[in-house]
This record gives C-alpha cells, sequence and structure tokens, in this order.
C-alpha cells in the first residue's frame, strides 16, 4: 500500500502546526519521519490515522481519498501502534491483541478460533506469549509496547503507522522490534526519535521542523552533520563504517 498526501495542514488552537505537508510513503518500505518535540511528526501521524481531521490538503491511501472511506475500511488497511496507551479497565493481554481483530469483525460477531491463533501468533512475534493471560496495567512500559504492538500486526493490514516505535524499550528490544517490523516487509510509516535507530532500519527519511518538511531522501542523504545542526540545534559527526552503516555522534558543545 501507498500513502501520498499533498497540501496537508493542521492548526491546534491559534498555533499552525503543520504547514502544507507534502510526502509520499512507498510500498512495502520503512518510512521514517525525524524532528525534534513540537516540530508536528505525531500531530501529522494522527491526521492520517484519522484521531485528527487536517484542516486541509489531501491523504490517499492507494490513490483513494482517505475522506472517502469510512472507518473500518481504512482501519483494514492501517493499523497504528502509539506512543501512549490508557485503558480505563484491567483488560488481559489476549484481550488487548484480540482488539486487533475488530476491524474484521461484524457487530457483535464473536471472536473465533482464528482470531486466538492469529492472537498468539503475534504474541509469540513479539516474545510474549507466555502473557496472554496477564493483566495489562501491570506490565512494565516495554512489555505494553510491545502488546500493543502485537495488536497492530493481529489487525493484518498492509500498512503499520509507529509513533515511537521503540519508546519504553531498552536497547535489545528496540532492535527486536525494528528487526520485527522490517522483516514484515510492510509498507510502514514511522515517527523515529533515535537517529541512529532510523539511518539503521529506514529506507528513506523525512526531516522536519516547526511544521515543514526541511529535507527527504536516503538515510544518508538525510543525515548530515547540516541537516541535524540546522533541526536539532546540535553538532554531529557522522561516520560510515566497512558494512556501509551511519553512524552519528553528538558533540556536547
Amino acid at each position: 500500500m501507498m500513502i501520498e498526501t499533498k497540501g496537508v495542514t493542521k492548526r491546534l488552537g491559534e498555533t499552525s502546526i503543520l504547514k502544507g505537508i507534502n510526502l509520499n510513503v512507498r510500498r512495502n518500505q520503512l518510512t521514517g519521519i525525524l524532528g525534534p518535540n513540537g516540530s508536528g511528526k505525531s500531530t501529522f501521524l494522527k491526521c492520517i490515522y484519522r484521531t485528527l481531521k487536517p484542516d486541509s490538503g489531501v491523504i490517499l491511501l492507494d490513490n483513494k481519498s482517505l475522506e472517502q472511506m469510512k472507518i473500518k475500511e481504512s482501519a483494514k488497511k492501517i493499523a497504528v501502534l502509539e506512543q501512549q496507551n490508557h485503558y480505563n479497565f484491567d483488560f488481559t493481554v489476549e484481550e488487548i491483541v484480540l482488539m486487533g481483530r475488530s476491524p474484521h469483525k461484524k457487530l457483535l460477531e464473536q471472536d473465533n478460533k482464528k482470531d486466538y491463533e492469529i492472537v498468539w501468533s503475534c504474541l509469540k512475534e513479539v516474545g510474549l506469549e507466555q502473557f496472554n493471560n496477564r493483566i495489562f496495567s501491570t506490565l512494565s512500559g516495554g512489555e505494553q509496547q510491545r502488546v500493543i504492538l502485537a495488536r497492530a500486526l493481529a489487525q493484518e493490514t498492509e500498512c503499520l503507522i509507529l509513533d515511537e516505535p521503540t519508546n519504553h524499550l531498552d536497547i535489545r528490544y528496540q532492535l527486536e522490534v525494528m528487526e520485527l517490523v522490517k522483516r514484515k516487509e510492510l509498507t510502514v510509516f514511522a515517527a523515529i526519535h533515535d537517529l541512529n535507530i532510523a539511518a539503521m532500519y529506514c529506507d528513506y527519511l523525512y526531516l522536519m521542523k516547526d511544521g515543514t518538511i526541511i529535507a527527504e531522501g536516503q538515510p544518508k542523504d538525510v543525515l548530515t552533520a547540516e541537516y541535524i545542526k540546522q533541526v536539532y540545534e546540535i553538532n554531529t559527526t557522522i561516520y560510515t563504517d566497512e558494512n556501509e552503516q551511519i553512524h552519528i555522534l553528538y558533540h556536547a558543545t
């Protein structure tokens, strides 16, 4: 699946958050969007997965306007891993992941054997197959994040939208989650905080500041000392190892 946006704008109160965003998320690639806190990344993602409605502009899924789709139709195409997940009830892990099956259900349709098989498979993929009866609220932040990823995978969509997918995870699970997402060969659009993680896993990058796109391209073209200084206001040294992997070193002054 492909995502295309044209001239997307959004104001929150008196503040202009998005100032005409144009981009393309290519089929079966992992596309990252980078930028400091307050740059508009999460607001932009929320416009795509319909938590917010843009003030103007067009969002297209496979050349079809998102506005013309019913919520259930777009939910069959896009699954979301958000930064924060709050539930008012003590759901079990299994119940949380089963929520990912709801776009495929008719009104009042019961969960069936196939649904439970999918849930178990997705929990196994994120390394939590023994947690199905645990209460979600008792888990650590990292464990909760992996449960929500399992829920997104259980939705069985062509596209994943990830808002800080490695948030709350230690280094091991950061790498495991990104390896898993990359291995699925889905269309993935991810807001990523860690520039080195973005360099390792993204096929294409957009760099955002103050609601506008500053740069786009392959990681080697976007993750330069000049662009990072312009957007993050910090000095860096960029080097490439013998495997052509980019590494970013930060300087305190």
